[in-house]
């Protein structure tokens, strides 16, 4: 049994503990601390995790509960998984933090993994998914400008699309519930209806006419926050088609399908095309903070001051997730994705068919999934992901009427039955 370990008496996380006791009384974390040293950005669900181990997590008061969000599709290979534990106190005992001032050997392994098993040829590094889109949307001007002699280059993007927070990427995403109070927004973006080619023909034959040319066309090959909401595979063959055309750059953002998570290595797999840059995040670093820009060489115009990063690409998170992305290869565990994700969605389609005045159908692929409830109901997403964690399953919404199944891609069998037999128990609640 996996004992979560004890906070020592020095941690500073004792200043957020009552002065009952030690770490593992009752009552012991203190919300009211928290909330009054930390920004209020995020509407947290009211448990305070402190331990973990393969797809099982503990809070503060020892509750167990079976993690299907894995950090929204982050922890690859689930809590404390031994390689990642070994490649972090290997890499922290030998060196952690540089500066691309210098060769790091670590960046370039990582490099060379993820070139040889992708269709890009060059990688860039930095911490997160937005700083990813935001690089892409920046090698996308840069092409644009001096390979094209585009004055005024514009990105087509998806509604509903999600591609992070920082100014530009929030503009690039689809959902003006992201953008309101921010404006004015980075201008050069257009947005339209996801998986609609008469749509996009429309929406590049206007900006043509009014001199915004299109320079790229930024898409998520399945739609994580929007819903999850699959790509059609006819759909982008016709834009990979016309980006040819036309001479227009197709962007992949993968920060949530990437690496493994549909099964396959890529979401673009899926789809049966390549893109010309593709985005990577979550699940590259199984937890650790990093995230890829990656392209093929005829759109590789980054030249040294163009773009950079402190801590992007250093020694540490690339040591960990060149471990990550070479256990998912050695232990073959996408083929575990795909038979989980089939027995996940065939659980719930029976759930479905057994519920059908709460659910409307379900989703996805591999291990992202999402179940669509019946959009005339006043249950949503968020009432059932309370309920279910109230149950001990830790599940996440993909918008007011979806709830998204995202566990590590090391889960079982028996954990997928478990899950579903809580998710049929909400059900009946609700």
């Amino acid at each position: 049994m996996f004992v979560s370990p004890k906070t020592l008496d020095n941690n500073p996380l004792n200043s957020l503990l009552s002065s009952s006791g030690s770490a593992r009384d009752e009552d012991e974390f203190s919300t009211e601390a928290f909330d009054q040293s930390v920004m209020g950005t995020y509407g947290r669900f009211p448990i305070a995790l402190e331990s973990g181990q393969g797809c099982q997590v503990w809070d503060t008061k020892g509750q167990a509960y079976l993690d299907f969000v894995a950090g929204i599709a982050t922890c690859t290979l689930g809590h404390a998984h031994p390689v990642m534990v070994e490649a972090v106190t290997h890499q922290i005992q030998k060196l952690h933090h540089v500066s691309n001032l210098y060769y790091i050997p670590e960046q370039g392994a990582l490099a060379q993994w993820l070139t040889a098993h992708s269709c890009a040829d060059r990688a860039f590094f930095c911490n997160s998914g937005a700083e990813a889109n935001e690089g892409a949307i920046k090698l996308a001007r840069k092409y644009a400008h001096t390979k094209l002699g585009i004055q005024n280059p514009y990105i087509i993007t998806a509604n509903a699309s999600f591609h992070g927070r920082t100014l530009a990427t929030i503009t690039a995403t689809g959902q003006p519930k992201y953008q309101k109070n921010f404006e004015p927004l980075v201008s050069g973006f257009h947005y339209v209806p996801f998986n609609d080619i008469e749509a996009l023909k429309a929406a590049i034959a206007t900006l043509d006419a009014d001199q915004r040319q299109v320079a790229a066309i930024l898409l998520e090959p399945l739609q994580g926050e929007g819903g999850v909401k699959p790509g059609n595979q006819e759909y982008f063959q016709q834009v990979r088609r016309i980006c040819d055309e036309k001479g227009i750059l197709l962007i992949l953002d993968e920060v949530q399908v990437g690496v493994g998570r549909t099964g396959r290595w890529w979401g673009y797999e899926s789809l049966g095309i390549e893109p010309d840059i593709f985005t990577l995040a979550k699940g590259l670093g199984g937890g650790i903070p990093i995230g890829a820009l990656l392209c093929k060489s005829f759109c590789n115009v980054f030249q040294p001051g163009d773009h950079a990063s402190t801590f992007g690409g250093n020694p540490l998170a690339c040591g960990v997730a060149l471990s990550v992305c070479q256990t998912l290869e050695e232990n073959d565990i996408l083929a575990n994705v795909q038979a989980r994700g089939e027995q996940l969605r065939s659980g719930l389609s029976k759930l479905a068919q057994r519920y059908p005045h709460l659910i409307d159908h379900v989703r996805g692929w591999g291990l992202i999934n999402g179940l669509v409830l019946k959009a005339d109901l006043e249950l949503t997403s968020v009432d059932v992901v309370k309920t279910a964690m109230a149950d001990g399953l830790l599940l996440v919404p993909a918008g007011p009427k979806v709830v998204r199944f995202v566990p590590p891609l090391i889960v079982n069998a028996e954990e997928i039955n478990q899950a579903l037999q809580i998710v049929e128990q909400v059900l009946a609640k609700c």
